[in-house]
């Protein structure tokens, strides 16, 4: 009989403006329910192509002035990071740049596992869009990270951002030579 790897644990932190979705993102996700509840740090059991995972997710204030407050060492506890704006809101999108750059600044390079995200595609309707789906793109790839825009009130794309983010740390792991075997083993010793 096969024996299941036990689960990855893995750090995501969500970051962003103020009043860009991050925390009914992060809680659609979750629970599968659209509340704009603050909360700040969450954990959640998932599976992507065949491996558990847990998902240490942790929303970030997006106001400026809590920014000061993040360190760089914080910073580099993220394995990966959903960087959210408002399609709805330029200024949320300008944002984005300094919050990438404080992650590239804190992880120590541009290689890092990011998916750029804008937020509240379900306004695309009511004519609220500011941030054109193209221009969102084309950050992401000059940030060398991935893209989508979801919904935090519909559910559209949310499970699939978190599950390609997932992927997207496996293949930053297996580049920087990350090593399982060695982690697992020690799960599977116990001292006499």
């Amino acid at each position: 009989m096969m024996t299941k790897n036990p689960p990855r644990k893995l750090t995501i932190l969500v970051v962003g403006d103020g009043a860009v979705g991050k925390s009914a993102l992060t809680l659609r996700f979750l629970r599968d329910q659209y509340d704009p509840t603050i909360e700040d740090s969450y954990c959640k059991h998932i599976e992507v192509d065949g491996q558990d995972y847990t998902l240490e997710l942790t929303d970030t204030a997006g106001q400026s002035e809590y920014r000061d407050q993040w360190d760089d060492h914080f910073m580099r506890t993220g394995d990966g990071f959903i960087c959210v704006y408002s399609i709805a809101s330029m200024s949320s999108f300008q944002e984005l740049v300094g919050f990438r750059d404080q992650i590239w600044r804190a992880k120590g390079s541009r290689r890092v596992p990011i998916v750029i995200t804008g937020n509240k595609c379900d306004l695309e309707d009511g004519g609220e869009r500011q941030v054109h789906t193209d221009v969102g793109a084309l950050f992401a790839e000059r940030s060398n990270a991935l893209f989508v825009e979801t919904s935090a009130k519909t559910g559209v794309n949310i499970h699939e951002m978190f599950t390609e983010l997932v992927r997207e740390i496996e293949r930053a792991r297996v580049r920087a030579g990350y090593n399982y075997s060695n982690i697992n083993s020690k799960h599977n010793h116990t001292s006499s």
